[in-house]
């Protein structure tokens, strides 16, 4: 790739960047403001406690 070509990519990432970085503060803030806490964290840890409170009892059906 020619230098302007690897300058409009990098200048195309850093536009996506900032976009994607602006909505995960958005989805942040809206889950704060339905009461989870730590924001995406907070969604995070719950739904890995979700996923791992439903393996363990589907791996208790099984045994």
């Amino acid at each position: 790739m020619k230098k302007a070509d690897l300058l409009k990519k990098v200048a195309y990432l850093e536009s996506l960047n900032d976009h994607l970085l602006t909505e995960l503060g958005y989805v942040d803030h809206l889950m704060r403001l339905v009461g989870f806490a730590g924001g995406l964290e907070t969604v995070k840890l719950t739904a890995r406690e979700l996923y791992e409170t439903e393996h363990e009892n589907n791996a208790d059906l099984s045994s």
